[in-house]
């Protein structure tokens, strides 16, 4: 038997489907990770929760540079706020002289602050489609 919800009912299930997982549930490093990427102006800022995916990490920080002055900028935002904030230090700095994609490794996540060509081309947030996806939308 097909019930008919009522149009309240119904936006209620659409908001429920819609909604941005709760922030709250993301590690304060991460957070202090994805505020750092914000604080220097990184667009598309995405958390892929990697944990029930089978990843070798738990999450990736996910952002993108316009250019590779803003891009260092963001990554020694990220490496001063985590050490600074958590005593968090990276054990693997990668890609840091060319900077199309910098990779910051803190064991439990990491930190990847790409190129909008190199991000498009390696395409992790495809490679880990199975992933729980926490976006940060840009600012206005």
């Amino acid at each position: 038997m097909v019930t008919a919800k009522s149009p309240r009912a119904r936006k209620t299930a659409v908001a429920r489907k819609t909604a941005a997982p709760a922030r709250s549930k993301l590690p304060k490093p991460v957070m202090g990770a994805v505020q750092a990427v914000r604080d220097k102006k990184a667009i598309d800022v995405v958390v892929l929760d990697l944990r029930k995916a089978g990843g070798f990490t738990d999450y990736f920080v996910i952002g993108t540079g316009t250019n590779p002055r803003q891009i260092q900028a963001i990554a020694d935002a990220v490496t001063d706020a985590l050490r600074t904030e958590f005593g968090e230090r990276a054990a693997l700095a990668e890609g840091i002289k060319k900077s199309e994609w910098i990779l910051l490794d803190y064991f439990n996540f990491v930190v990847h602050i790409f190129s909008r060509e190199c991000r498009a081309f390696y395409g992790l947030e495809r490679l880990w489609g199975n992933a729980a996806r926490h976006e940060f939308p840009d600012p206005a």
